[in-house]
């Protein structure tokens, strides 16, 4: 454990790695979909009370808010998601998933034991620092909803307003890794589905049809150049068509096909200049093929971007440097994933920090890496994605507990 004036902090640390590893391991079992966050909230709700926090339960449906008043100071909010994805899990774990094609493939529930062994130690360590701390159990992050419906449900009037709010999220680089920045973080993100119409036929007589298969393929492909022909080099997007879905039978042309697609951009500029391409190219290939009628574009979800605010991400750099030393923190570039915390500080109007912990084995991720096979380690919502326990574990509390500290301690 690193030496210096935090140590007081994350002394007992060590000591409560072992229930903490339990609780994990119990969280990932049980995983849950948005909104559906029962009992992974219940076992939240539970460890707040135990470390002596006020517990609130059913802000926006499943979440759970905690505050610890622990005399005159700022107050800083910690935030974790705690909802799982619909993925058949085949990690081949001892404590895999057991509810059928439900998995925690993106770390929530890493997240989830991050925080709980954050507010322990804070709750065992009172006399190392003075203020509030408010813990913030978030659910629906995968479906864009629940940061947004915790603030509808009156998170902004029913709890004290955070001097800052901290985040964090496991992602795919080496175990203990902490990778930070100032500015945007993660990127916009914008789902819709698209519904294009033509008419059926029988497969043996197309020319009686307007074949929405032909319609939907060539608009997918047409997509494909918003970004390698009318985006700048020096910008960036992510155009992915996740879903085309049409007809029952080989011999049938069906009345209509599905498309399901996401975007991410960084800039609000070429997000504007990308929504409007998809139309136009959706509506124009529609034409081009005679559809019976225009094409309909419904929103699925919406993030906006994560902006970490430039000072208080100076501010937690500067402990995780202090803490960890300098070659456990990085520097890193936006991330093309987005997230809906950021909805927290833009609403409330108040600084937030977000960063990343890695969570891949170092040797696995060196191998890969020096073999050029780094594309091939499982990412985030990938069925066979699986943190190495330590020092993972360890690490996304630590970096909770230093950020508190940097606003907090009392040195």
């Amino acid at each position: 454990m690193p030496n210096g004036q935090n140590e007081s902090l994350f002394t007992g640390l060590g000591e409560m790695l072992p229930d903490l590893e339990e609780f994990y391991k119990d969280v990932h079992r049980h995983p849950e979909l948005s909104m559906k966050e029962e009992r992974t909230a219940g076992l939240a709700a539970q460890r707040l009370r135990t470390a002596g926090f006020e517990v609130t339960t059913g802000v926006g449906k499943t979440g759970v808010v905690g505050v610890l008043d622990n005399g005159d100071g700022p107050t800083v909010m910690l935030r974790a998601d705690m909802d799982a994805l619909p993925v058949q899990e085949q990690t081949g774990l001892e404590y895999a998933s057991t509810s059928d094609g439900v998995m925690h493939a993106c770390g929530h529930d890493m997240h989830v034991a991050w925080l709980a062994g954050a507010i322990a130690r804070l709750s065992a360590a009172r006399a190392t620092w003075r203020g509030t701390v408010m813990a913030v159990f978030q659910p629906a992050e995968e479906t864009a909803a629940g940061a947004q419906a915790m603030i509808d449900d009156g998170l902004f009037d029913r709890f004290p307003k955070p001097d800052v709010i901290l985040g964090q999220h496991l992602m795919p680089p080496p175990a203990g890794l902490v990778g930070t920045r100032s500015g945007v973080i993660t990127s916009a993100a914008d789902s819709f589905e698209i519904r294009m119409f033509g008419r059926g036929a029988h497969g043996s007589m197309p020319e009686a049809s307007v074949d929405p298969v032909v319609m939907s393929a060539a608009t997918v492909l047409r997509l494909q150049t918003i970004v390698s022909r009318e985006i700048a080099a020096a910008q960036s997007a992510v155009v992915t068509v996740g879903a085309l879905q049409a007809g029952t039978k080989e011999n049938v042309i069906p009345d209509e096909a599905t498309i399901k697609m996401n975007v991410r951009t960084f800039d609000e500029g070429v997000r504007k200049h990308v929504l409007g391409a998809i139309k136009r190219i959706v509506d124009a290939e529609a034409e081009a093929s005679g559809a019976l009628k225009a094409p309909e574009m419904t929103p699925l979800d919406q993030y906006q971007l994560v902006r970490n605010d430039p000072d208080a991400s100076a501010k937690v750099r500067a402990a995780f440097h202090s803490h960890f030393g300098d070659d456990r923190v990085v520097d890193i570039p936006p991330i093309s994933a987005s997230e809906d915390f950021g909805s927290f500080g833009s609403q409330w109007d108040t600084p937030s920090v977000f960063w990343t912990i890695g969570g891949t084995d170092p040797d696995t991720y060196r191998r890969a890496r020096e073999a050029g096979r780094l594309g091939e380690l499982p990412t985030n919502h990938n069925s066979h994605f699986a943190p190495v326990l330590h020092p993972t574990l360890e690490t996304g509390v630590e970096t909770l507990l230093a950020g508190v500290q940097a606003w907090l301690g009392t040195g």
